[in-house]
């Protein structure tokens, strides 16, 4: 299992600039990059066992960051 961040930035490289745009015209664009950078954290902590969680909420978390992550992407591609 990888203990690395999986920060936007590194997730679409090519798409840094448009992200930072997006996150000042868009509203709900920056809510769902706030959003996906707390949920991103809180796996982190939980992977590094600064925060521990049961698998049951890692899953949860893991899932919620992919259907951010997604929904972002869309953004991004649109």
């Amino acid at each position: 299992m990888s203990h690395t961040p999986h920060e936007l930035a590194e997730e679409f490289p090519e798409h840094v600039e448009k992200m930072h745009e997006l996150k000042q015209a868009n509203a709900h664009f920056a809510k769902l990059s706030d959003e996906y950078h707390e949920v991103n954290r809180a796996i982190h902590r939980a992977e590094t066992n600064i925060e521990p969680t049961d698998d049951f909420h890692m899953e949860e978390m893991r899932k919620n960051r992919l259907r951010l992550k997604d929904e972002i992407y869309g953004m991004l591609a649109g």
